[in-house]
Formats: C-alpha cells, structure tokens, sequence
C-alpha cells in the first residue's frame, strides 16, 4: 500500500535550522530519507552540499550518526561501516551512503561499481542536482545538455546525462529506484522498501537547486513537478529485475499526456536562450527515452542477470 503525506510518521529528523540556501531541493529530500529510516541508520556522506547540510562537529542539524568521509571513497566506506556492524551483531542498523551526481556519477563511481558488483549490504542514496554545486557550479556528467555552468559558460555543455541509473541496473542488484523531493510520498516509500531489503540498493533523487538551476528560491517543488510532468525525469523502481512506473509517471502513462519540455527548460535560466532547434533536440532524446520506459513498463519483465 503506497503512503500518503497524511500518513508519514510525524517525528522529525531533520531539525529546523541549517547552511543549506534557500529552497534547497536536497533539504526537502533528506526530511523523509530520515523519516523513512526511522532513527535506525548510519549516514556515511563526502564532501558535498550535504556536509554543509549537516554542519560539522560538534553541531549538526541531523539527529542520525553521521560519518564525513573522502570525495571518491562514498562507497568502500560505507561497505566498512556495514561491515563493522556485522562484526558487532549489529545488523539491523542500515548503512546509507548519501553523495551528490559529482560524488556518484564522477568522483565516487570506482568505489560504487565495485560495491555494487560484491552486492554489498548498503543502501546507496545519490541526490542529482545536476552540477558540481558546492563549488560554484561546475558540469559533472549528470549536468544536461546545453546547460551553462561555470566550466561551460558559453556553449553550454555538449553532452547528454550520464545515465546513472542503467549502470547500477548493470550490476544485477536487488533494488534500484529513481525519486523527487516534489513526490515525497513516492521517496518515502521507497527508501523505506529499501531499507527492509539486503545487498545493494540504489536510489537516485532528482534535487531541484534555486542557485544552481537558475529559479526562483519559492519554485523548488513546482521544478521538480515540471520535470516529471515532461518527462525529463521518469518516476521508477526496478525490483529484482522487474521494472514498475510509479506515482505520477505512472499517472501520466495511463492519460498518455505530458508536458512540452520547453515549459520546463524555459522556467531555468541555467539553460539560456535555447532556439528552436535545441528546444526539438531536448524533446526528441526526451521522448525516445520515455518510449522506452513505457516499452518496459508493458513488457513488465524481469531483467536477464549476469
């Protein structure tokens, strides 16, 4: 049965009060990533705007064990939490790395494959805002196409998404999911199905970002609507090979319409002046995505593992 916001357990986590800036997409995420574990969780996180999130000892705006770890070993150092923890008889704490797109995609991707490939028992949370944020800006493989940062001001960069997702699923883990602080009923559940699980989880949350996107501080929750109603991101979980449409991707496949992507591209100046022709190019390589997720969705079959 699928959680509804009237129904997510009221204690809080995430206490009031902390360095993130205004609107931040990853704030609204971590609130129920916390609330879905319970108190019952370690968080092993690297340098990124999580740790200012988080605040460094001794104050901390987070009422969970906390481990700051180095850029690139996200992933090997969670597997030696877990593994301390087996050692002690303490398994039923979850260990949850929690790392940025540059932290994941970039930096952190060595230590993650090889985790993913032992099926270590960890829950691996990337929150995707798209750039290099901590740091000004910079493009990281998960940055969109024609998006403008600090190290692409002009042309924008020239490359799709890296698609993050597909390479975990590569691995033949238990669980993998994609998430939006805007669908935190859909996060809830999910982090929450995950933690009742072994071996390694994957969950990769699309984080809106005010400063780094271009919007205004108030719109966070209206981006990340955009974003699924056009299909730029696609709400979805991946169980034991098989693949499920949720919560308003879901929707949007049963009523067959979505959101030109335009809507979605013009609401962030990140993306500047894009023409026609760029506009059609971001819609096509949307579209042809979608497709394949609604070919799977039908299909509704286990994935072949290794």
């Amino acid at each position: 049965m699928e959680t509804s916001l009237l129904n997510i357990p009221d204690e809080e986590y995430l206490l009031s009060g902390n360095r993130t800036c205004a609107g931040c997409g990853l704030s609204v995420a971590l609130r129920f990533i916390t609330k879905a574990l319970e108190g019952q969780a370690i968080l092993v996180v690297p340098a990124s705007c999580l740790t200012v999130l988080g605040g460094m000892y001794p104050v901390s705006s987070v009422r969970l064990p906390w481990l700051n770890v180095a850029f690139p070993s996200t992933a090997a150092s969670a597997c030696g939490v877990a593994a301390g923890l087996k050692a002690l008889g303490k398994e039923g704490t979850t260990v949850v790395a929690i790392a940025g797109d540059g932290g994941t995609l970039d930096i952190g991707i060595q230590a993650l494959s090889g985790a993913a490939e032992r099926n270590a028992d960890i829950l691996y949370i990337c929150y995707d805002n798209e750039a290099y944020m901590n740091t000004g800006t910079q493009r990281s493989s998960a940055t969109p196409i024609h998006v403008k940062t600090a190290t692409t001001p002009i042309h924008g960069k020239q490359q799709h998404a890296k698609d993050m997702v597909r390479i975990m699923e590569a691995h033949g883990i238990p669980y993998i999911a994609t998430a939006s602080p805007s669908y935190p009923a859909d996060l809830f559940d999910k982090v929450r199905k995950a933690r009742a699980m072994s071996g390694t989880r994957y969950i990769h949350i699309t984080t809106p970002c005010p400063p780094g996107w271009v919007f205004p501080t108030t719109d966070t929750i209206k981006m990340g609507r955009l974003a699924v109603e056009t299909g730029a991101l696609v709400l979805y979980e991946i169980e034991d090979g098989v693949f499920r449409l949720t919560n308003k991707s879901r929707t949007i496949a049963r009523r067959g319409r979505r959101t030109p992507v335009e809507t979605y591209l013009a609401a962030q100046r990140r993306f500047g002046k894009l023409d026609a022709e760029r506009i059609a190019e971001f819609q096509q390589w949307v579209d042809a995505r979608w497709d394949g997720f609604m070919k799977r969705a039908a299909e509704s079959v286990p994935v072949a593992q290794a």
